[in-house]
């Protein structure tokens, strides 16, 4: 099953109202206040079925010039420290790199970085090309391993850690 989501349109221009005033709705107008505010605004999408919840920004590639960052599989709030803590570490100058393992995310474990396809930003980016306006924006996937030390890509993954945590740097 393949859930897509979408932004209601992909400009961010306001829409005119009986006045012929511009106006966004307020969702819209909360994402630009926290990009112009923190830097990013962090989106968070609930499972559903068997497909993984996930959490990904929108604004950090503006404000920062480095990638924007989506996690799949993990509690939101778990998401919302590591994309935020992401912010602030780019922020101050960090980069990180698709290959690259970095601490300080999830407490206890190293995660890594992954080049996100383009294939998959209308199933998973839909306020990002809302935001950009385009779908030529650069995001990283944060990938977790198992309290085990198992990553998705390991011959002893299960199929439930595949699924729940698909990588995203391949058009599938």
């Amino acid at each position: 099953t393949v859930r897509t989501v979408e932004h209601d349109r992909m400009r961010p221009a306001a829409r005119r109202d009986r006045d012929g005033l511009d106006r966004m709705n307020a969702r819209e107008q909360k994402a630009l206040d926290d990009v112009a505010q923190h830097g990013c605004h962090i989106l968070h999408v609930l499972g559903e079925g068997d497909l993984p919840p996930f959490s990904y920004s929108i604004g950090i590639y503006r404000t920062c010039k480095a990638p924007d960052l989506i996690l799949v599989g993990l509690e939101q709030q778990i998401s919302h420290f590591a994309i935020n803590e992401y912010n602030r570490r780019v922020k101050q100058g960090d980069r990180f790199l698709a290959g690259s393992h970095a601490s300080g995310f999830l407490e206890g474990f190293e995660v890594t970085f992954r080049d996100v396809h383009k294939a998959h930003y209308r199933e998973y980016l839909g306020w990002g090309r809302w935001f950009y306006e385009t779908e030529d924006y650069p995001v990283l996937q944060m990938i977790w391993p198992t309290t085990e030390g198992t990553w998705p890509w390991d011959a002893n993954a299960t199929p439930w850690l595949r699924s729940w945590q698909p990588v995203l740097d391949i058009a599938s």
